[in-house]
């Protein structure tokens, strides 16, 4: 009799241990987490080739939907190998964003992405109060990428984000959306709605999570939307004190009027890391390791 009531006493201990530790489990202040949105561009959409396929380790993604052909299961941290979105996607900005970022911090140090983009989507996709209005009218096409989201872009973001904080901390956003607003002064303003309502959803401070946006394909390169850097995307800072736009300029373009190549994605992708780290008192020394490409591929 006493055998088996200290068989249980010690069952209940571990018991009761192991769920006290999942309880005070605190997320790694040293994993640095960025949430990113948008339309293509961000989706990801470049080629990328046999080298970009070599990431290292410290540079993870959480995976927003499942992708069985790469064994991923959605809200599991996986190495941000392309695709870091959805099975059909290729490399975007955040593929270089991240390996730049771990190539200049300290070695303790981790970067986590969370990647929820929807190719030909206005901004007011995520929109939390007005989103179905919108899909509702979009093309089938949208429809079904948005249904590996449930239907909800926005909110799989924020699933995946509180997926997410257990692990590390939120340090920042990243944009790259506007060709399918390419003339709307109202923009910043939603985007400013968009953040606040992450904030909120979150419980994260503005101080505390910087918002990157993304200048569209130049005049230089023959970009039809040029005009929204300088007459829309300009005025973000207005709307969104914390925010910072990334210059496309010299940025390279696929031969379509509205994406970048694969060169262009590696390089966009610095651009957006090297604000980041100047942001949270980082020094960039060097690029991600990478491969030297024909800029014209």
């Amino acid at each position: 009799m006493k055998t088996k009531i200290s068989i249980i006493l010690v069952v209940m201990f571990i018991t009761v241990s192991g769920t006290f530790a999942q309880k005070t489990k605190k997320p790694d202040p040293k994993f640095f987490i960025y949430l990113c949105f948008g339309q293509s561009n961000m989706e990801a959409g470049a080629r990328p080739e046999e080298q970009d396929k070599v990431v290292d380790e410290r540079f993870q993604m959480l995976a927003a939907v499942d992708n069985t052909k790469l064994n991923r299961i959605k809200g599991n941290w996986y190495v941000a190998t392309p695709p870091i979105n959805r099975p059909e996607n290729g490399m975007g900005p955040v593929d270089f964003f991240g390996r730049t970022m771990v190539a200049n911090l300290p070695k303790e140090y981790r970067v986590g992405v969370i990647n929820v983009s929807v190719a030909g989507a206005k901004i007011e996709l995520w929109d939390k109060a007005g989103y179905k209005n919108y899909l509702d009218s979009a093309a089938s096409w949208m429809q079904n990428i948005c249904k590996q989201y449930d239907g909800n872009p926005y909110q799989r973001l924020i699933e995946m984000a509180k997926i997410a904080q257990q692990d590390g901390v939120i340090k920042g956003i990243l944009l790259h959306q506007g060709e399918s607003n390419p003339n709307d002064k109202a923009w910043p303003q939603k985007v400013k709605a968009i953040y606040d309502n992450i904030l909120k959803d979150l419980n994260l401070k503005a101080k505390d999570v910087p918002f990157l946006a993304g200048e569209l394909k130049s005049a230089e390169e023959h970009g039809v939307c040029a005009a929204f850097n300088t007459d829309v995307l300009a005025f973000l800072p207005k709307a969104l004190p914390n925010s910072y736009i990334i210059s496309s300029k010299g940025v390279k373009g696929s031969p379509d009027q509205f994406h970048f190549n694969t060169a262009g994605m590696r390089e966009f992708g610095k651009r957006y890391a090297i604000q980041m780290l100047k942001i949270q008192g980082f020094e960039y020394k060097e690029a991600a390791a990478a491969p030297s490409a024909d800029a014209s591929k």
